[in-house]
């Protein structure tokens, strides 16, 4: 990712504390030199502090997607409710400057306003910090054809990997859970900073959207370590490294087989995945074992030591049966079962409290349990050739099909990033 070569502004307060002597005694230096003093302290606060991380907005792809993995997360989509495409460009102009600065720890709007007209931004989260925060937007089905009308002359500009996502085996969406004609995915190291963001965004568009969904989550775990998900397994363990930019060209970025405009963005499923806890904590450690394909304590497929040693499929026990069982979820998301695809996982968990359910297998109960469960969040280059299929066969087959339902699906096409000066998606409006 492109590095933002703009120098905040303002440094967050405890920053600016702890830098102080060193800006003072640069400041006889010229400002060139203060900047660079402060930046280096700021980049030793962030070792320390992660509420003192901070991510560039500006780049050629846009943060949050290959970002190591920030510990809160706030998901949300919107239906635009103008009809007019100027209102939708003002729009991405306004959030597009809004994210920058706030991902620097400012104020979504600079200045201040009187006292008879509503704050500039809410203040919830002055003084916390940039908190590593990143924001990503996306643009969903809607934004192209709504109700089948092209409302924005946008429809011939569809990508062809922005399909409609099929409905699958088991699936049980709910409509206020599903869809949205625009994505807003912020993630930081403090819940409020990502809550924030998304509150900011959603404010500025009053009048041209309204808030389809949104889903507040998070993720727990040593630093560069596999985090667990609430079924207590490591999640992501066989993801394409992040760090790798051949990984990521091949599974991730789009290239040029679709519109100029989407290269080096990417497609993004979003799933909220509920799961039955309560059933789950009744079930042996060595059947949860096998519905996975990986031992709970190490992360390692079953049959090996280590979390990250090889999965081997052909691998069998003394009676030939393999020891990866054949329905086991590991087995049926190998790349090895599914043509080479890869998807870059970036979920989190959540929870929502308790609801009444009505469990989809034995003993069927119908009570009151916990909402929670798994955010999935799944970036690819295409995924037509990928999150299609590879969960059309899980659907269908997969063991942990028992304690999960899917109540929420979306996809949008989340271009690349924006250019200073520029918004976030401007080559898709461009004539």
């Amino acid at each position: 990712m492109a590095q933002d070569d703009t120098t905040p502004k303002r440094v967050a307060r405890r920053a600016f504390l702890k830098a102080g002597a060193a800006t003072a005694a640069a400041g006889a230096l010229g400002a060139a030199t203060t900047a660079h003093a402060a930046a280096h302290a700021h980049k030793a606060d962030a070792a320390m502090d992660p509420t003192m991380a901070m991510e560039p907005f500006f780049g050629e792809h846009q943060g949050g997607i290959v970002t190591p993995q920030q510990t809160h997360s706030y998901a949300a989509a919107f239906d635009l409710t103008t009809d007019k495409r100027d209102d939708v460009i003002a729009l991405l102009r306004e959030w597009t400057d809004a994210a920058a600065r706030m991902t620097r720890g400012q104020s979504a709007v600079p200045g201040q306003t009187g006292d008879d007209t509503p704050p500039a931004d809410s203040g919830e989260a002055l003084d916390l910090g940039p908190c590593g925060l990143t924001i990503t937007f996306g643009f969903g089905p809607g934004l192209f054809t709504h109700e089948g009308k092209d409302r924005y002359g946008l429809a011939a500009r569809r990508p062809a990997a922005l399909i409609d996502l099929p409905r699958f085996n088991g699936d049980q969406l709910v409509p206020a859970k599903s869809g949205g004609d625009l994505y807003v995915q912020a993630c930081a190291n403090d819940p409020q900073v990502a809550f924030h963001a998304v509150r900011q965004l959603a404010r500025m568009g009053y009048g041209a959207i309204q808030m389809r969904w949104g889903q507040a989550g998070f993720l727990s775990g040593p630093r560069g370590k596999t985090a667990r998900n609430l079924m207590g397994f490591k999640d992501g363990t066989n993801n394409p490294a992040p760090s790798d930019p051949a990984l990521m060209s091949q599974f991730v970025w789009a290239g040029a087989e679709g519109p100029a405009w989407m290269q080096s963005g990417t497609y993004t499923v979003v799933r909220r995945i509920r799961i039955t806890l309560e059933h789950w904590d009744r079930m042996q450690l060595g059947f949860q074992e096998q519905v996975v394909g990986r031992h709970k304590l190490s992360g390692a497929p079953i049959g090996k030591q280590n979390e990250h040693d090889a999965v081997d499929l052909a691998a069998v026990d003394k009676d030939g049966n393999p020891i990866i069982p054949d329905n086991s979820h590991v087995r049926l998301s190998n790349p090895g079962n599914n043509d080479g695809q890869r998807l870059l996982r970036r979920a989190y968990s959540y929870n929502d409290n308790t609801n009444f359910y009505i469990e989809r297998w034995p003993p069927w109960r119908q009570e009151t349990e916990y909402d929670a469960g798994l955010l999935f969040i799944a970036h690819q280059r295409d995924p037509r050739t990928a999150f299609v299929p590879i969960n059309e066969k899980l659907s269908k087959f997969d063991m942990m099909n028992q304690f999960t339902t899917h109540v929420g699906s979306a996809i949008f096409a989340c271009p690349p990033g924006a250019k200073q000066g520029s918004f976030i998606g401007a080559g898709l409006f461009e004539a």
